[in-house]
């Protein structure tokens, strides 16, 4: 009998001992994650899979694009690409920085001027030109960015050739010229062999490309297409300092 009853007292132990862990095995300690998450002992956890990671960063509520481009050196077909990737990317990712106090009411009635002025992107232009391609390129993506966003270009050091124009294509009153650059225009070079049918060709599209750039910059600036075709005449490079680059409309202030 007493052995039965030792044996009863053992199994009556062991079954109160199942529903309670010892101090030594399988207790679940108090788990804190960066004070932000706390488990209690109560709670049936596995401890070995718990992953904890405190060094993420915490992402920022302020835009961190740098909002700005460059032309430095010749225009070729790799630069352009470049530019045209860049303004198409500011203008989509556009997220104008917002003071804290500006209520939803306020930014309601913001005019699309001001909107476009907080979207503003930055050019900056220093080359001896390039390729009428590109030109048209970088210059009809500026036209179709500043529907949105400001383009504030900027030329330093050397603006010439296809370069004046776009520089002119910046949106009026945010294009800026250093005081020491210079501004160089002239007309269409161009070499070409092969029949004489295909070099006539050619010239036709040369007058196209000349025709056309005259009519570009006639619309960004103070020049006449007539003052301009006249530039274009004397068949030499024609410079301007800063100041003239201002008066005939082509930058706004010089810097």
């Amino acid at each position: 009998m007493k052995e039965k009853d030792k044996s009863s007292d053992k199994k009556s132990k062991d079954r109160k001992s199942k529903g309670k862990p010892s101090s030594k095995e399988g207790k679940v300690e108090d788990i804190i994650i960066d004070d932000d998450f706390k488990f209690d002992e109560a709670s049936s956890i596995d401890e070995e899979r718990f992953v904890i990671i405190n060094n993420i960063e915490q992402p920022s509520s302020e835009p961190s694009l740098l909002r700005s481009m460059t032309l430095y050196g010749d225009l070729t077909e790799e630069k352009g690409s470049e530019i045209v990737q860049s303004l198409m990317f500011l203008k989509d990712h556009a997220h104008p920085a917002r003071d804290n106090d500006e209520s939803s009411d306020e930014i309601e009635e913001e005019t699309l001027e001001e909107s476009k002025s907080r979207k503003s992107m930055s050019f900056l232009i220093s080359t001896n030109g390039g390729t009428a391609s590109e030109m048209f390129a970088i210059y009809d993506t500026i036209n179709l960015v500043k529907e949105t966003c400001d383009v504030n270009t900027v030329g330093m050091g050397k603006v010439m050739s296809a370069g004046v124009l776009l520089l002119a294509a910046g949106t009026k009153g945010k294009r800026e010229i250093g005081a020491n650059c210079r501004v160089m225009i002239h007309s269409v070079n161009g070499g070409y062999h092969g029949s004489f049918l295909n070099m006539e060709n050619e010239i036709s599209e040369v007058r196209w490309i000349q025709s056309q750039y005259v009519k570009c910059l006639a619309a960004e600036t103070n020049l006449s297409e007539k003052r301009i075709r006249k530039f274009l005449k004397k068949n030499v490079d024609v410079y301007l300092s800063a100041e003239e680059a201002i008066e005939h409309g082509i930058a706004d202030v010089v810097i």
